[in-house]
């Protein structure tokens, strides 16, 4: 495959993948942890993901991050760095993760597409029935398409595209919180809570705030698209820079505009019907552009499974046709036109999104499912994994300064990762307890 990304293209990987679904669930998590620390846990993670982004960048070739052999995906970077039981701890993490985002997405998409369906329901007076499951089977029937594109490097325009709507979404849900704080209404918190359920929320606050920069688990695909000179670990770390900081400030804004907005009372979703009712028209665009992002979205972390998954098969089974044979299909009517099918591309990627969209069906709860993921992966892909690689490449002495203050942070961060994995946990099962999937009214 020909390489000929840019930093431009790179960036917009990056934004894609990075401002998604998480931001939509930052306002309620500021209002858990307050103006002070809401803000600065979101400063942290930046510093923290940028930090550790560019000694990941470095680890794209081996042993020179320059001239040095080229690892295609994170788990080749791990087997080069480090080896060992290592390799099989981050593809367990790695793709554990990308599962998981994909299923998060899923959730996501439909629940903005039902929004925009039932926008009469959700912003008026009128009851009526909303189930997202249609929406499910719809953006699983977009995906069962999209899903046949062979491979990263055929991303970039849909990235660009995903990119432009997630700044659309984000710009128009930053307005209208504006224009609620200037506009004087009143807000009253709706439920009090207990000490217990606060401590808990803080918690998964945390764990939503970690999954709003996780990006980590495919920068190393998305290193692998650009091309050679300038050197890719300088373009991407470019690239970094750009797409984080361009996000961090949509994150401040929109989170602690959000929360000015809404107070306590801030919603897990800002663009859902319990978050503005009005204008519905702006909305419902808003909406569309959260789903046609997640589209874009949902192809970012799900291709390095498929790649995966595809060359492990055509590596141990490699005289199997169905398996490494690629056919080539002339379409009727339009000049010749050709392109090559394989099957088991095919089958594989059309089960993989039938089962995600199913997990989706089966688990319909929006804050709690990011902060989980968000709190699993952080610490192992962002944090662990890139510092262990730096050290092994630097060859830093055990317990010198460096050493030191590498680990120290590596086990703060392994710290959050544990209390925001509890505080996830913890809000799944109570919202398992409330949940009727049969019964689900607007």
């Amino acid at each position: 495959v020909c390489n000929a990304g840019t930093w431009v293209t790179a960036s917009a990987h990056i934004i894609t993948a990075v401002i998604g679904s998480g931001v939509l669930s930052l306002a309620w998590a500021i209002a858990q942890l307050g103006w002070v620390a809401g803000p600065a846990t979101l400063i942290i993670f930046s510093l923290i993901t940028l930090f550790t982004s560019t000694l990941l960048a470095d680890a794209y070739r081996h042993p020179d991050p320059v001239t040095g052999q080229r690892n295609y995906t994170y788990m080749d970077a791990v087997r080069a760095h480090l080896g060992g039981l290592k390799v099989r701890f981050c593809g367990v993490a790695q793709y554990s993760n990308l599962v998981g985002v994909t299923v998060g997405y899923t959730i996501t998409a439909s629940i903005s597409m039902e929004m925009v369906r039932g926008s009469k329901c959700f912003h008026g007076k009128d009851k009526c029935h909303a189930s997202t499951t249609l929406d499910m089977v719809v953006f699983g029937c977009i995906q069962l398409i999209l899903c046949q594109v062979p491979n990263f490097h055929n991303l970039s325009r849909l990235s660009i595209l995903a990119a432009v709507m997630s700044l659309t979404y984000s710009l128009i849900g930053l307005g209208l919180s504006i224009v609620k704080v200037a506009s004087g209404e009143t807000r009253t918190t709706s439920a009090t809570v207990s000490e217990a359920q606060r401590l808990w929320r803080i918690f998964q606050a945390i764990g939503d705030i970690a999954f709003a920069y996780a990006y980590s688990t495919v920068l190393i695909e998305i290193q692998d698209t650009l091309k050679s000179s300038p050197a890719e670990n300088k373009t991407m770390k470019r690239a970094s820079l750009v797409g984080i900081s361009t996000t961090t400030i949509f994150y401040l804004l929109c989170g602690c505009v959000g929360y000015a907005a809404f107070g306590e009372d801030a919603p897990g979703d800002l663009l859902s019907g319990t978050g503005f009712n009005h204008p519905v028209w702006l909305l419902n665009v808003a909406n569309v552009c959260v789903a046609i992002h997640l589209i874009g979205a949902y192809q970012v972390f799900a291709q390095p499974i498929f790649s995966f998954v595809e060359t492990s098969c055509r590596q141990r089974w490699p005289e199997v046709k169905f398996v490494s044979t690629d056919h080539q299909i002339t379409i009727p009517f339009l000049g010749g036109m050709s392109f090559h099918v394989n099957w088991f591309r095919v089958v594989w990627r059309s089960a993989y999104v039938a089962v995600t969209t199913v997990l989706a069906m089966v688990l319909p709860f929006f804050n709690v499912f990011l902060g989980l993921i968000g709190a699993v992966s952080f610490w192992p892909l962002t944090v662990y994994f890139p510092i262990e690689m730096y050290i092994a490449r630097a060859k830093i002495p055990k317990f010198s300064v460096s050493w030191m203050c590498l680990q120290a942070l590596s086990f703060v961060c392994l710290l959050i990762s544990l209390i925001a994995a509890a505080g996830s946990v913890e809000g799944l099962v109570q919202s398992l307890k409330t949940y009727h999937p049969f019964k689900n009214e607007a």
